[in-house]
C-alpha cells in the first residue's frame, strides 16, 4: 500500500498552486480587451505572418545570383525608409481625412500587388524605383492602423491593446521568419509571392470583419464639444523631442533587420534557416511575454520610466556582440537582451503619443511617429551598411551601442522635464 508522503503531497500543491496563478495572471493580462481590437491583431497576424522579404532584403541582394554589394543592398534598404517617411507622411494626412478603415484596406491590397511585382525586378534602377513605391503604399497603412486601435480600445487598457497588436506583428514575425529562411534556402523569389498573398488576404479578412465597425467619415466630426483643440503634431515642442529620441533609438534598432542578418551570414557563418529562427525567437519571446509585462507595469510609472530602461538594454546587447565571445550561443543571448529591452519599450512609447492626442489630430501625431521610424529606417542601413564595409563590424556595434545610449539618456531628460527635475 502506498502512502502519499507530505513533502511531496506539499510539493504537488505548491506546483498547482503557481501553475493556477500564472493562468490566472494570463487571463487577467487579455482580459478587458474590445472585441474590434482582438479582430484588428488578427488581420495583422495574418499580414505578419507573411514578413519574409525585409529581413532577407540584404542577403537576397548580395547573393551571387544578384551580384550587389552590402553597399547596394544598405543603399535599396535606405530607399525602402525614404519611401517610408513618404507613406508616413501621406498616410497620416489621409487618416485624418477619409478614416482609417479605407486607408488600411487600399494600402494592405496595394502592399501585396508590390511585393509580387518587387520580386520579378532585376534591374538596379527598377529595383529601387519599385522599393520606394511599395514602401510608401506599406508604410502608409501605419498611422491608419494606429489610429484604428486608439479608436477601438478603452483608455484604461489602451498600452495593452497595442502590445495585443504588437504581439500580433511578432507572432506573424516569428512564423514569417521561421518559414523565409526555409523559402530562402529553395528560392528567395517564393519570399515575395508569399508576403504578397499575405497582404492581400489580411486586406480581405479587414473588410469582412471590420467593416461594419469602421467609421466612414473624417474623425474630426466625431469630437465632442470638450475636447481640447486639437494642436498640430509638429508645434508639440515636447512631442518632437520624444520624436527625436525615437529616430536616434530606431536607427539603432532596425540594425537588426537589415546589417545583423548579414553579420550573422559573413562572420558566424549561419545558415539562412538559422538566422530564420535565431529571428523567430525575437517573436516568440514577445509572444509569450510582453502582454504579462505590460499587464503588471501598466499604470505603476510613467511611460517614459520603461522606455529610458528598455532603450538602454538595446544599448548594451548591441555592445556585448563585441563584448562577449563570438558564437551562435552569444547571437542567441544578445537577441535575449534585446528582446527584453524591446518589450519594455515599444508597448509604452504608442501609449506615450497616444495620450498627447485628441481624435481630430490623432492621424497627424501618428503620422509624425511612422516618420520617426521610417527615418530611422533609411538611415539604419545606409549608415550601418557603410560603417560594417569601411570599417568593419565591431566598429558598427560599438558605434550604435553608443547612440543607443544616447537615446536612452535623452528620453531620461524628457522624463525629468515632464517630472519637473531640470
Amino acid at each position: 500500500m502506498n502512502v502519499p508522503v507530505p513533502g511531496r503531497a506539499h510539493s504537488l500543491y505548491l506546483h498547482l498552486f503557481m501553475i493556477g496563478r500564472t493562468i490566472a495572471l494570463y487571463t487577467n493580462a487579455y482580459s478587458g480587451l474590445t472585441k474590434p481590437t482582438w479582430l484588428l491583431s488578427l488581420v495583422m497576424l495574418v499580414n505578419r505572418s507573411g514578413t519574409m522579404v525585409i529581413p532577407f532584403m540584404t542577403i537576397y541582394l548580395t547573393q551571387p545570383s544578384m551580384g550587389y554589394s552590402i553597399a547596394q543592398a544598405g543603399l535599396v534598404m535606405g530607399i525602402f525608409g525614404l519611401g517610408a517617411i513618404c507613406g508616413g507622411f501621406l498616410g497620416g494626412k489621409v487618416t485624418d481625412l477619409l478614416g482609417f478603415h479605407r486607408v488600411q484596406l487600399v494600402t494592405l491590397a496595394g502592399g501585396g500587388i508590390l511585393f509580387m511585382i518587387l520580386g520579378q525586378m532585376k534591374s538596379y534602377p527598377l529595383i529601387c524605383g519599385c522599393t520606394f513605391l511599395l514602401s510608401l503604399v506599406n508604410e502608409a497603412f501605419r498611422p491608419a492602423n494606429s489610429t484604428a486601435i486608439a479608436h477601438y480600445s478603452k483608455e484604461e487598457n489602451r498600452t495593452r491593446s497595442y502590445s495585443l497588436n504588437r504581439l500580433a506583428v511578432n507572432l506573424g514575425w516569428a512564423v514569417g521568419g521561421a518559414i523565409g529562411g526555409i523559402l530562402a534556402s529553395i528560392n528567395y523569389h517564393l519570399l515575395f509571392w508569399v508576403d504578397g498573398v499575405t497582404n492581400i488576404l489580411a486586406a480581405g479578412l479587414l473588410h469582412y470583419f471590420l467593416s461594419g465597425e469602421a467609421e466612414q467619415s473624417t474623425v474630426i466630426q466625431q469630437e465632442g464639444p470638450d475636447t481640447p483643440p486639437a494642436v498640430p503634431a509638429y508645434r508639440d515642442k515636447i512631442y518632437l523631442r520624444f520624436i527625436g529620441c525615437t529616430i536616434l533609438y530606431a536607427a539603432c534598432f532596425f540594425q537588426l533587420f537589415t546589417i545583423l542578418p548579414v553579420y550573422y551570414k559573413k562572420v558566424l557563418h549561419m545558415p539562412e534557416y538559422m538566422i530564420g529562427l535565431l529571428m523567430a525567437m525575437n517573436g516568440i519571446f514577445i509572444t509569450l511575454f510582453e502582454m504579462v509585462l505590460v499587464f503588471k507595469l501598466e499604470g505603476k510609472r510613467e511611460n517614459l520610466f520603461y522606455i529610458f530602461n528598455g532603450v538602454l538594454l538595446v544599448s548594451l546587447s548591441f555592445l556585448l556582440l563585441n563584448i562577449i565571445p563570438l558564437s551562435i550561443w552569444s547571437a542567441f543571448f544578445c537577441m535575449l537582451f534585446m528582446t527584453v529591452g524591446e518589450i519594455m519599450s515599444m508597448p509604452f512609447m504608442s501609449s506615450y503619443w497616444i495620450a498627447r492626442t485628441v481624435k481630430a489630430n490623432r492621424g497627424q501625431y501618428a503620422g509624425l511617429n511612422t516618420i520617426a521610424w521610417s527615418v530611422a529606417q533609411a538611415l539604419a542601413p545606409l549608415g550601418g551598411a557603410q560603417v560594417a564595409e569601411h570599417l568593419g563590424f565591431r566598429t558598427l556595434w560599438w558605434i550604435i551601442g553608443g547612440l543607443c545610449s544616447v537615446a536612452a539618456l535623452g528620453f531620461r531628460r524628457l522624463q525629468q522635464h515632464e517630472n519637473g527635475l531640470s
